[in-house]
């Protein structure tokens, strides 16, 4: 198959895209800058030379693909509906990454016990509505296959040019910064959490198998922000101690944004329906061992 990815350089997206050349697709990959280019070339990824904001270039390369990926940017509505317009009544696939945190609960590290499946209603908060509102113009594009899948906190060394993840490690840089692990509050915040290696196959299940309108949330177990720094802070020969910081100590580490919606929120889900509709089986292994065994204990990741 032909396919387009926005954030082939990126984590996600590189990942994807390294999967699917391997199993002999033909990927073209957004690409903002002549080394990005090169690089993805390197990689076996025909470069396509554009933003998020040049609708025309990714209505364009959509157009060409039989699937059109998104794992760039979750919040860029105009890259989102311009594939979406470009693809409405062509009959082809466009996967559209969102994130869990679609549902999560800003907390400042206090414990929320709601869990949420695909099927449980909710009402985003106002930081994530705009999010929302792109996953339903995708699911709901008329002549054309839009779908969703929302993963939750990801860890493990990925397969692009940007291999590194975003919260774990932030967490580890901030506890050698600080000599001791921190968290916001008590740490008593749960996110749900899946393995870049379980991740990207859910990709390529949800490609051959998922339905007009499908959402998947990925995960494969969950922990507690205090237990992540617990398992970082022996890693890292600190001993399994923590620290609570504030909320403004946290936004001036990673923006107001980060702190409380993502670093202090709570954010629960089960991916029911990646297990039961599409036969994802995660295999992984899990967050504390690639803590204490896996990527992070190298110094990758």
């Amino acid at each position: 198959m032909q396919i387009f990815i926005t954030g082939a350089s990126g984590y996600i997206g590189g990942s994807v895209a390294a999967a699917l050349v391997a199993a002999g697709h033909s990927v073209s990959g957004l690409a903002r800058s002549a080394a990005t280019a090169e690089a993805l070339s390197a990689r076996g990824i025909t470069p396509v030379h554009g933003t998020l904001d040049d609708t025309p270039v990714l209505a364009s390369a959509a157009q060409a693909a039989d699937v059109t990926i998104g794992a760039a940017n979750a919040d860029h509505r105009a890259s989102a509906e311009a594939i979406v317009t470009a693809l409405t009544g062509s009959g082809k696939t466009y996967l559209h990454t969102s994130g869990s945190s679609i549902v999560g609960t800003p907390a400042d590290g206090e414990f929320v016990p709601a869990i949420f499946d695909e099927d449980t209603p909710f009402t985003p908060s106002p930081a994530r509505a705009a999010r929302v509102a792109i996953d339903a113009m995708v699911r709901g594009a008329q002549g054309m296959r839009g779908i969703v899948i929302a993963p939750s906190l990801i860890y493990g060394r990925g397969h692009g040019l940007h291999p590194d993840s975003v919260q774990v490690p932030w967490l580890i840089a901030l506890a050698r910064k600080a000599g001791i692990a921190k968290h916001i509050g008590p740490g008593e915040n749960r996110w749900a959490n899946v393995h870049i290696d379980d991740l990207v196959p859910l990709y390529l299940l949800a490609i051959g198998k998922a339905p007009p309108g499908g959402f998947y949330f990925a995960e494969n177990g969950e922990a507690s922000m205090r237990e992540v720094c617990e398992a970082i802070s022996r890693m890292l020969g600190q001993g399994g101690r923590t620290e609570a910081m504030s909320v403004a100590e946290a936004a001036a580490e990673w923006g107001e944004g980060a702190a409380r919606n993502t670093m202090g929120s709570n954010s629960r889900v089960r991916a029911k329906r990646a297990r039961a509709n599409l036969g994802w089986m995660p295999s992984a292994p899990s967050l504390f061992d690639e803590i204490a065994h896996g990527c992070y204990a190298s110094g990758g990741g």
